[in-house]
């Protein structure tokens, strides 16, 4: 029993000093995501826009949703949907638009990508922990409004791009 037990603390002694530990990351948290679809919602109630409104985590799942009383129906999976589009590929869903715009359609078969303008990915650094989807207006005024929150969410990262 003595010899089991010595073998076992070695065994964590060994495990311990290899070096490996974990990374500390920062996530996104519903206090966050509410001051994000804050902005977003002033952004679109200045200029009269009834939009939806989604902000998932790193992995794409829903952390807030909220959608203008108004809003069409379908702006509630878009808004997701550009979101998790952004996640999935840290960059803005703009970018496949114009991909799309330039005649590079191959870009609408690949896993998860809604090429409209309204995601963004927030980025914490490097890191992308998040990211937002906004539908209901134009794409174009989907876009802006996004990127009102996205600017809450750098403020509130401390300037994190």
């Amino acid at each position: 029993m003595k010899k089991q037990l010595l073998c076992g603390l070695l065994a964590v002694a060994a495990m311990s000093s290899s070096g490996a530990e974990l990374t500390t990351v920062k996530a996104l948290n519903l206090a966050v995501a509410k001051e994000i679809a804050a902005a977003v919602e002033a952004e679109g109630a200045k200029n009269k826009w009834t939009l939806a409104i989604a902000i998932v985590d790193a992995g794409g799942h829903l952390i807030y949703l909220q959608r203008a009383d108004n809003t069409q129906i379908a702006s509630i999976d878009v808004a997701q949907a550009k979101a998790k589009s952004a996640v999935g590929f840290k960059r803005p869903t703009k970018v496949f638009e114009d991909m799309v715009a330039g005649g590079r359609t191959a870009v609408v078969k690949l896993p998860v990508v809604l090429p409209v303008e309204g995601g963004l990915p927030l980025m914490a650094g490097d890191v992308c922990i998040g990211a937002i989807g906004v539908s209901g207006a134009t794409s174009a005024q989907d876009g802006i409004a996004a990127k009102a929150g996205a600017d809450v969410f750098l403020k509130i990262a401390g300037g994190a791009k």
